[in-house]
């Protein structure tokens, strides 16, 4: 008897396809033949690729002595060479990936033909590609997006970290690169400098994100609650009124804030002036500074709260709230036990991702404060600055690539343990796992 399954299998192990032009898929073979060729290109990169990304070169740039002129020549660049061996790894990865489900899909086949069975045209397969494996035919393009626009980036962030890529003796190509491992975790805790604007720098992260995310929700909630309250005339004039600071422009939002709280010509100085108050200094001073930021917050975020929470309060009916009065329930009694639960259940997974995002809102402390006011204590950052905003400098600013992947590490980490932890724990993710 013939063992279609097994020849098929042999020939897809010598190269990819030949399996497929053994089964008379000639359409299938050619191509999947044609990328075993494109593979073996790659295979040749593959040493160079390896090398790179081990010893992130071995020569800088330097200067020769070529008859009596000295030329610089062009050294290894560590980050292209690391760049340049993450790109060829991972693209051998997808290689081997197709090469064992090239493997595979000749052995069916093959299997197929065993029992008497014709292998299938490439029209054939191409319906059944637009058929039953239609799913995986969709995501199959964003998720090879993902790899190499979003897993890349990150990869290439977590080497960094394990490197001493930093101004002003380690950047290439004039310097290379090194592989240090921890020592760069190390530093941030052990060097009073950066331990001190670590700590900091989080502190205040923590606070920020806590108060932002509790603030605007709590005005957002309240001011739903007024604006939806039995009796209130001209309802639509309120939300449109209020929504007017979200409908502007973030960026035009904050720089106008900006000019208001100066403590030299701001008007909300003046104003205070008017009533024989004295300025503060809003953008100056640490502690007033960090107040303004919040405040600013709440303004720009508490529309977007109250829209969704307008929309959560139209879905409750008014029977539930007729019968808590009818068994004589007060209205904060209604409050605690129909309207609170509700909206804490339909917005709780909404209220831990504003949580993390308020983690990384760069937009709102950049432009509004930069950071500062400056703190002498403090390496690269000001005492409103938080850990994405004195990331961001430690790149830009200061050239400290090592340090500033390292924080990128610990945000990835706090953002994604406590999202998913939290968003875990809601009522609306517990049901939905119920009803599975």
């Amino acid at each position: 008897m013939i063992q279609h399954r097994k020849r098929a299998m042999i020939l897809s192990l010598l190269g990819m396809g030949l399996g497929q032009l053994y089964n008379r898929q000639f359409v299938k073979g050619v191509l999947l033949f044609l990328l075993h060729i494109a593979g073996i290109g790659l295979a040749f990169s593959l040493p160079r690729a390896v090398w790179g990304l081990t010893t992130l070169g071995e020569k800088s740039d330097h200067l020769e002595k070529v008859g009596k002129v000295y030329v610089n020549v062009r050294g290894d660049h560590s980050i292209f060479l690391l760049i340049e061996g993450m790109i060829v790894i991972l693209a051998m990865a997808i290689v081997a990936s197709i090469y064992i489900a090239n493997v595979r899909d000749a052995y069916l086949i093959g299997k197929r033909r065993d029992q008497g069975e014709q292998a299938p045209h490439f029209v054939e397969t191409l319906q059944y590609l637009k058929g039953a494996k239609f799913p995986q035919m969709v995501i199959f393009i964003p998720v090879l997006l993902v790899v190499f626009f979003t897993l890349m980036p990150i990869l290439f962030m977590i080497l960094l970290a394990f490197t001493n890529y930093s101004a002003p003796n380690f950047l290439p190509p004039a310097k290379l690169v090194s592989w240090i491992g921890l020592e760069g975790f190390k530093n941030i805790f052990t060097i009073k400098a950066w331990n001190q604007t670590f700590f900091g720098v989080a502190l205040w992260t923590l606070i920020w994100t806590v108060c932002a995310t509790l603030t605007t929700f709590t005005g957002g909630f309240v001011v739903a609650l007024m604006v939806q309250k039995k009796g209130i005339r001209f309802k639509g004039f309120w939300r449109t009124l209020f929504i007017i600071p979200y409908a502007i422009p973030q960026f035009i939002s904050l720089l106008i804030m900006r000019n208001m709280f100066n403590g030299e010509f701001g008007p909300i100085n003046q104003y205070l002036g008017y009533f024989g108050l004295g300025g503060l200094p809003w953008l100056t001073d640490p502690f007033w500074a960090k107040f303004t930021v919040i405040v600013v917050n709440i303004w720009i975020g508490f529309p977007i709260t109250m829209l969704m929470v307008i929309g959560i309060l139209s879905t409750i009916s008014r029977d539930l709230y007729e019968a808590a009065q009818i068994d004589g329930a007060s209205p904060f009694q209604q409050f605690n036990a129909i309207t609170l639960p509700t909206v804490l259940f339909s917005f709780g997974p909404l209220l831990v991702m504003s949580f993390a995002g308020n983690i990384n809102n760069f937009n709102l402390i950049y432009l509004l404060t930069n950071g500062n006011p400056a703190n002498p204590a403090y390496q690269s950052a000001g005492s409103t600055d938080i850990l994405i905003t004195w990331l961001y400098k430690l790149t830009m600013d200061s050239g400290k690539y090592n340090f500033a992947s390292i924080i990128g590490i610990f945000i990835f980490i706090i953002v994604s343990s406590f999202a998913i932890a939290n968003i875990r724990r809601t009522k609306a993710f517990k049901e939905e796992d119920l009803h599975r």
